[in-house]
């Protein structure tokens, strides 16, 4: 498997998830489906099924999450710099079309979050913007046609 590009403060939000799923979520569906288990015959224990369907998402996330967090490439943004744009940037664009404005910074996968204004790296615009410098435009492919963003600046913070 390839390294997954993430900021520090990425990493530490899934290890927190998992801490949560191991001490927290794990000890609970375990008593739930204890509990659900005295109730009697489990071939119409709904309870149970739903408690062992849990169970099942719960031990999935937790392995996911320690694949993701084994093969992490813990990047730290507040040693970057450069003028063209790369992983960990904060990127102000224009659309060219609607002059509006727009500002994100390019994150890992699993932390992006458009109300926090964070992109993946793998969206189609983190990936058209990638390697440009101020004053360029990125060509962006999207669902109602191609779109063009002017790279307005960009910061690290």
């Amino acid at each position: 498997m390839q390294r997954i590009p993430m900021t520090s403060g990425g990493y530490e939000a899934l290890q927190a998830e998992l801490k949560v799923l191991k001490s927290e979520e794990r000890p609970n569906i375990i008593a739930a489906i204890a509990e659900a288990r005295s109730h009697g015959d489990l071939s119409e224990n709904a309870e149970y099924h739903a408690a062992k369907e849990k169970q099942s998402f719960i031990e999935g996330r937790i392995s996911e999450l320690e694949g993701k967090l084994a093969h992490a490439e813990v990047i730290d943004t507040s040693r970057l710099a450069g003028k063209t744009v790369k992983f960990g940037a904060t990127v102000k664009m224009t659309d060219e079309d609607t002059g509006e404005t727009y500002t994100y910074k390019i994150v890992g996968e699993d932390e992006a979050n458009v109300k926090e204004k964070k992109i993946s790296i793998l969206s189609p615009i983190a990936r058209a913007m990638i390697g440009k410098e101020e004053g360029d435009t990125a060509e962006v492919s999207a669902p109602g046609g191609a779109k063009s963003y002017e790279i307005v600046s960009i910061a690290w913070k």
